[in-house]
């Protein structure tokens, strides 16, 4: 304990005159492997070493200068990449020397398993944390003049964040990423858990098991093809600051009782003063779609019935989505945030290319090239701004999962879909930490993505075009940022990781989040115009707060410091994959 309290202070304290910053996580012996030294004052530094766990210097280089970004005033690049013997190293600058950093052909194993406690930390129905089930009484249908008033059994899923609203949005993209991990990284999988998420092996892989509690959600959010919902619970939810088991939200039925339930209209939704866009049900009805058909294959052996159930419902999604193209988005309640999904061609992308998987039948996999040509690049990729949510999932699946189907000429289609998108993005990353991504809310989102997308180009054509900064993205979320913190709690254990998240759980209960992926750093113009932010203690990172981006660890700022579900998910492929030592 005494050496991670150290570690921390080292990471937070005031640059004099820098401060070393790596992934804590580690680096792998064949990877490249760059940290940054941050100062606050313009510096200029002619050499760094490298030394190993006895103390000899191993490597002498001059650094490579990024110039200016965010607080730090030159942001210098300490490329290492060289060094490929296993072991714990120390990088030294000046009088500046970093803690040990470490070199493992293993840095990664059990990595996206640990993500997974976070995940079962989320549940809505039985809750392993708890013990107990939570939300019992969900949901009674609204903002819907045929359906009104109907109740809908609906418990289950995972709560979206710190608060308890769920959405199909993220919670199908979340189920989707974790059965595509399994089906392309099943080795690197364990199975610790049971299905309720409690401590005792049942001979199914964790994230199949996390998955599966998803889809069990999913089917129920979907009972019929009349029937299509969409979220359930609004921002009443903020009223109280509870615990799941003692929730006081009362949507009119009494504290604790039935949430709002949003089915799919097609026409706009709000039942208060602000309205969302809505004009379809195709980007909800294909996230359905592509989450029951690949699972469909997955669970064909383990659980025929199931299985056959989800592929009925794919195929019904998918048809919907045909027939009512358009957006579904988030329902706002009485504050003007909500998630402003503006696309939905690659959601029906996606599922096109999952049900030729699944049937073989040729016209899916000609309809999900045709979807696939109307959105070549998800469209944040080279904006330096979105609304919160715009362009949903932040990576288009879809692509990839094509170039798994089609013939040479449509991969190369595909992946120069990918290429385009990345090279936006790279466009706009001339810093020394090699990042270009817009510092919107749920920034980590797109840094992920970013990332997976670039190791997913890299694996269908074998170039390594955009490795430095797939790197780069991956190190800036376990620790290579101007603040030094890793951006998924509790990973690495021994490392700096938020101690004081937006989370009622981890404050009133004094427990660690391990496995979240944090909101991550904003624009500061975004953050000073966001409602009802404060910070509750000093800021302990205010010196690297002073540029173009901030983050805080404290539980007040729900706009940087908050856990996401869907982003926590999404990581999991990503980690699996490189964990993966056999791609």
């Amino acid at each position: 304990m005494v050496a991670l309290i150290v570690f921390a202070q080292i990471a937070a304290a005031s640059p004099s005159p820098g401060v070393i910053r790596f992934n804590q996580l580690g680096y792998l012996p064949d990877a490249p492997k760059v940290a940054m030294y941050c100062a606050l004052q313009p510096t200029e530094i002619q050499h760094f070493t490298v030394s190993d766990a006895t103390g000899k210097t191993v490597l002498e280089r001059r650094p490579i200068p990024g110039g200016a970004f965010g607080p730090c005033a030159t942001a210098d690049r300490l490329d290492f990449s060289s060094i490929k013997k296993a072991g714990d190293y120390r990088i030294t600058v000046g009088s500046v020397t970093s803690p040990p950093i470490r070199i493992r052909a293993d840095a990664y194993s059990g990595a996206a398993d640990t993500l997974l406690y976070y995940m079962r930390e989320q549940r809505s129905g039985y809750n392993p944390l708890f013990k107990t089930v939570v939300h019992t009484h969900d949901g009674i249908v609204v903002d819907d003049s045929a359906l009104a008033g109907k109740f809908v059994p609906v418990t289950g899923g995972w709560a979206d964040a710190s608060d308890y609203l769920q959405y199909v949005m993220t919670s199908a993209n979340a189920t989707f990423v974790m059965l595509m991990a399994y089906r392309d990284h099943r080795g690197v999988f364990a199975d610790h858990f049971d299905s309720r998420g409690l401590p005792e092996a049942n001979g199914i892989p964790d994230i199949l098991d996390e998955a599966r509690h998803g889809l069990e959600w999913l089917v129920r959010m979907f009972p019929s093809n009349s029937e299509m919902y969409n979220q359930l619970g609004d921002d009443r939810d903020h009223t109280y600051w509870d615990l799941p088991t003692t929730d006081s939200a009362d949507y009119g039925w009494g504290k604790g009782k039935e949430r709002a339930l949003y089915p799919c209209t097609g026409k706009p939704q709000g039942l208060f003063k602000y309205k969302n866009r809505s004009n379809g049900f195709a980007s909800t009805a294909g996230k359905y779609a592509s989450a029951f058909a690949l699972a469909t294959s997955l669970y064909a052996k383990r659980d025929t019935a199931f299985a056959a159930k989800l592929r009925q419902k794919a195929l019904a999604a998918y048809a919907i989505g045909k027939k009512f193209p358009g957006v579904c988005q988030g329902a706002p309640g009485r504050a003007p945030y909500f998630y402003e999904e503006d696309n939905w061609v690659d959601d029906m992308e996606l599922a096109a290319a999952e049900l030729y998987t699944l049937t073989r039948d040729s016209k899916y996999l000609r309809e999900a090239l045709e979807y696939a040509s109307r959105e070549p690049v998800t469209p944040w990729m080279g904006a330096d701004t979105a609304k919160h949510y715009q362009w949903y999932p932040w990576h288009n699946n879809g692509h990839y999962e094509i170039s798994r189907i089609a013939n040479a000429a449509d991969r190369h289609i595909v992946a120069e879909y990918y290429r385009k998108g990345l090279q936006a993005v790279v466009n706009r990353a001339h810093n020394g930490f090699r990042i270009g991504i817009p510092f919107i809310w749920c920034s980590n989102n797109l840094m992920a993505s970013f990332a997976t997308q670039a190791y997913l180009y890299r694996r269908m054509t074998g170039s390594n075009q955009f490795r430095e900064y797939e790197q780069a993205a991956l190190d800036w979320l376990f620790g290579t940022n101007p603040w030094g913190v890793s951006m998924v709690i509790g990973l690495p254990h021994d490392g700096v990781f938020a101690r004081d998240p937006h989370s009622v759980v981890s404050k009133e209960m004094h427990i660690e989040l391990t496995g979240a992926l944090l909101d991550g750093p904003v624009y500061s113009s975004i953050y000073k115009n966001l409602l009802g932010i404060s910070l509750h203690d000093p800021d302990e990172y205010a010196p690297f707060n002073t540029g173009f981006i901030v983050y805080h660890d404290d539980v007040g700022d729900y706009s940087t410091n908050e856990p996401i579900m869907d982003g926590t998910a999404n990581l999991s492929y990503l980690l699996a994959a490189i964990a993966d030592r056999k791609h």
